[in-house]
């Protein structure tokens, strides 16, 4: 059985009993009506209208760029698609830099563009923004690891906890943004051995992307599953069109790859 339900609207509390349960917690991202509305009927329990629009749709080299109003403009296109998925929407740089302007644009994005959770990048440092956020019944998912919204800072992009410093660091963030309110977490590029410590420490549902099997959930990035996007592939993407003819049915096997416990595999780890 899975988390989402033809008949209603996947919830924050079907995640957490998804987790619970141990059922895989399937996502994707849209960024439009006309994808969300085949990602969400191929069974996808959370659309993520993230930043990364900033680089698959209007094709700069990084995520940095991408403004509150646009996120408004495409959240609220990928609302007019979707039916039953929980619609998640990112933050975007700079957007929640202390509680009060976190909070109005978490409201823009949950008002404006329908989302009924948003997604920031940042550690325990971002502890006040969501507790702020989570006080005035805004879920939130905290991202942690590799953030492309600190691409300038790190260097590029690089798995993040590689070594005994920098692992602790992400499980003592994971924790204190957990204890602030956070209702989920998503770990994007680190060591398989670390995303498997967090999850199990964790209260609350763990997607991962490029973090290995025993998160509570997987992510990936609409174009990436598609294929399309260019240049060389991330290592933890993998192109679900061969042998689909409709892009529908790439979606729908990437899903059930994810439910079946098929993908991620140990190739697309660190």
């Amino acid at each position: 059985m899975s988390v989402h339900n033809e008949q209603k609207r996947v919830t924050v509390a079907d995640l957490r009993r998804a987790r619970r349960e141990g059922r895989k917690i399937a996502c994707l991202t849209a960024y439009d009506a006309a994808f969300a509305r085949l990602v969400d009927e191929a069974g996808t329990d959370v659309i993520l209208v993230g930043d990364s629009l900033g680089m698959v749709v209007q094709g700069h080299e990084t995520t940095v760029s991408v403004t509150v109003d646009e996120m408004v403009y495409h959240t609220r296109l990928a609302a007019a698609g979707r039916r039953h998925a929980l619609l998640m929407a990112d933050m975007p740089f700079m957007s929640f830099t202390d509680p009060a302007m976190a909070l109005r644009n978490a409201a823009r994005l949950m008002q404006e563009g329908g989302a009924e959770m948003v997604k920031l990048e940042g550690g325990a440092g971002q502890m006040a923004v969501v507790e702020q956020l989570s006080v005035h019944g805004v879920p939130v998912c905290a991202h942690l690891g590799l953030r492309p919204q600190f691409v300038h800072k790190i260097g590029g992009y690089r798995v993040q906890g590689r070594d005994a410093a920098s692992a602790q660091a992400l499980c003592e963030d994971a924790r204190a943004l957990e204890a602030a309110g956070a209702e989920m977490l998503l770990l994007e590029c680190v060591p398989v051995s670390l995303a498997a410590e967090i999850t199990e420490a964790a209260g609350i549902p763990v997607i991962g992307i490029g973090a290995g099997a025993a998160c509570d959930g997987q992510i990936l990035v609409l174009h990436d599953v598609l294929g399309i996007t260019p240049g060389k592939p991330p290592r933890f993407a993998r192109n679900f069109m061969p042998g689909h003819e409709r892009v529908g049915d790439a979606l729908r096997a990437y899903v059930e790859a994810v439910r079946g416990g098929r993908f991620p595999a140990p190739e697309h780890g660190f």
